[in-house]
């Protein structure tokens, strides 16, 4: 019988560290209290009805937690979310920690290739506004740089457009480093809702 792991003495102190999980329990209460703000912000600014309708779609909200997303803690807020069976339109604020806040927007289903024509057609309005386009092959993936995420820059239309052809999807990102000082005075309402804004005129007609 093969001994169970056992504990360093690194891990050792962290396990009788009190502190150090009130902390994390702390934050996190923060966190959702910014989240909470966030969707305040996005319902006003979507009560002004520049999204097209979907069927069945109604204004709604979700605020997500949990400690796994590639072994990290993240909590996130979908407003508006919208998952009706093939069909996503959902713009995300996830707070990953160890990582960076990543506000996107999630789009696939029917609609997708009017957004890839906006994106293309309204380029240089979107372009310089710190937006990335996913590369992964999955809407769920959140790491950024090389390999991962293609800057929106006024250099890159037409690598853009040839990325966005071969795609059955879209994901639009602004990163957010944890060391921003507007995130870290509690402003996470506002840069959520900036991005939120500089995306618009993917989603909007």
């Amino acid at each position: 019988m093969t001994n169970a792991p056992s504990f360093t003495d690194e891990e050792t102190a962290l396990l009788i560290d009190a502190q150090f999980f009130q902390k994390k329990a702390t934050i996190s209460e923060k966190i959702r209290a910014q989240l909470e703000k966030t969707g305040e912000a996005l319902k006003a600014e979507l009560s002004r009805g520049q999204l097209p309708a979907l069927p069945h779609d109604h204004l709604s909200a979700q605020f997500v937690r949990g400690e796994h997303l590639e072994n990290f803690p993240y909590q996130y807020l979908d407003c508006p979310k919208y998952f009706h069976g093939p069909e996503k339109r959902t713009f995300r604020t996830l707070v990953w920690w160890g990582h960076h806040v990543a506000c996107a927007w999630l789009l696939e289903g029917q609609l997708t290739k009017q957004y890839k024509a906006r994106l293309v057609d309204r380029f240089h309005t979107l372009a310089g506004r710190h937006l990335e386009l996913s590369l992964a092959p999955t809407l769920w993936e959140w790491k950024r740089g090389e390999g991962y995420t293609l800057p929106i820059t006024h250099d890159r239309k037409a690598q853009t457009a040839a990325v966005l052809a071969e795609r059955a999807f879209l994901k639009i990102v602004r990163f957010i480093p944890f060391d921003d000082a507007r995130l870290r005075s509690g402003d996470l309402a506002g840069l959520s809702l900036e991005a939120f804004r500089a995306m618009l005129p993917i989603v909007s007609l």
